[in-house]
């Protein structure tokens, strides 16, 4: 799970607990300016995933770390596909974050009122 906040102009993303040990990551910081807008989408869990380099991926389990999909880098977290939020990014690193938030409508809407 993951926690989503702004800091002045930039979206924070901290991740959690030992998700941080399957994901690889602890931490993402995107310049708002970089960030095109979020949506809470439950059915993304679905989708193809990619191929993992590195991270954690258990079918209805797990999803964590950097997946390759179609040219593209797409980072996720996610135990609870219910919970998926995607966020999409311009000239960063990933193409889009695929996290899974404690309540996915507040958190897209914390990020489209500050885009």
């Amino acid at each position: 799970m993951a926690t989503v906040n702004i800091d002045g102009d930039t979206l924070v993303v901290e991740i959690e607990g030992l998700d941080k040990l399957w994901a690889l990551k602890s931490r993402l910081a995107i310049p708002l300016a970089n960030v095109r807008g979020a949506t809470a989408d439950a059915g993304i869990a679905h989708e193809p995933k990619g191929i993992r380099t590195p991270g954690a991926y258990i079918p209805n389990v797990i999803t964590a770390g950097t997946f390759h999909l179609d040219g593209e880098k797409v980072f996720w977290d996610v135990h609870d596909a219910r919970k998926a939020v995607v966020i999409e990014l311009a000239d960063e690193r990933y193409a889009r974050l695929v996290i899974e938030v404690d309540d996915p409508r507040a958190t897209v809407k914390l990020i489209e009122s500050a885009i």
